[in-house]
């Protein structure tokens, strides 16, 4: 894999010229839950590294990714701003502290967690306060990782498959403010594949869950559905299901060191502060986990 050029945009980062369509989940939260894919183990550890550090994960839904997480030994913080799709993740993922907050205002203090990571949910932020507030949080070589699977459609009964969830433009660089921002060092990217089983039902949900299926009025929902059954009906293999191939895109990068000056009485302040201002040698202990419950 090339470390230049990321890849096309999967379907579902189109959805972020629709800012709309970034509150339709929670009126779908189970069929999410039930039809959208998980995150092979093997992504997560690419993007996390071997060793167990403390996540902070944004966009977590219903807890796709947050499970992969918790599964290999790592101390993950999961928020979302739809409460639907939170009450779903504490179910399925018990014991993992969550948040009811978006990323452009994370409720954690200053160099509180070792990674920073989102899965299928990137495009929905406002990067312009995002990424700042990704970068506050993130300690010293801390680390930034954004996932996304997308349908692999260069099999052609894929493909069909796309055309009838909805074709949507695509962005050609869905971490292009991640890449050319001042904040992270050098964005790597890898690709991973996996398979989902679907069958007759969770190929229903795969389409419900979809942020512009999801908009439709319950007549066009249900002329969807028509169109995905009779679909199925002639690919799928009943009940017992068939395979959807995905590949799973992934990209990394380290957040930069912070300038910093050194202010009268030997401390140190963030450039432009004024002289008395508070230093910023290290975290506010009070302020590591504030609203996670």
């Amino acid at each position: 894999m090339s470390d230049e050029q990321p890849p096309a945009a999967p379907p579902e980062a189109a959805d972020a010229g629709h800012p709309d369509w970034a509150h339709s989940f929670g009126g779908v939260a189970d069929a999410y839950e039930r039809g959208r894919p998980t995150y092979p183990a093997d992504a997560v550890r690419w993007m996390l590294g071997e060793q167990p550090v403390t996540v902070l994960e944004l966009g977590a839904g219903t807890g796709k990714l947050t499970r992969v997480i918790a599964e290999l030994g790592h101390d993950v913080h999961a928020t979302d701003p739809d409460a639907a799709m939170l009450e779903i993740l504490e179910r399925e993922v018990p014991g993992v502290p969550t948040a009811r907050a978006g990323a452009e205002e994370i409720p954690l203090g200053d160099d509180s967690v070792d990674a920073v990571i989102a899965g299928q949910a990137f495009h929905w932020f406002d990067l312009d306060r995002a990424l700042p507030e990704i970068a506050r949080v993130l300690r010293p070589g801390g680390r930034l990782c954004l996932v996304w699977n997308s349908r692999n459609e260069k099999i052609p009964w894929v493909r069909r498959l796309g055309a009838i969830i909805g074709a949507q433009d695509q962005r050609s660089q869905p971490a292009e403010a991640m890449i050319y921002s001042e904040l992270f060092g050098f964005v790597e990217e890898r690709e991973f594949t996996h398979w989902q089983m679907i069958d007759r039902r969770t190929v229903q949900d795969l389409v419900l869950s979809r942020s512009n299926v999801a908009v439709l009025d319950e007549q066009a929902r249900a002329d969807k559905m028509a169109e995905v059954l009779a679909f199925y009906d002639e690919f799928g293999r009943g009940m017992d299901g068939m395979q959807l191939p995905y590949v799973t895109r992934c990209f990394r990068a380290d957040v930069l060191d912070r300038a910093v000056v050194v202010a009268d009485d030997g401390g140190t302040t963030e450039p432009g502060a004024e002289p008395g201002d508070r230093p910023t040698d290290g975290p506010d202990d009070d302020m590591l986990l504030i609203d996670f419950h």
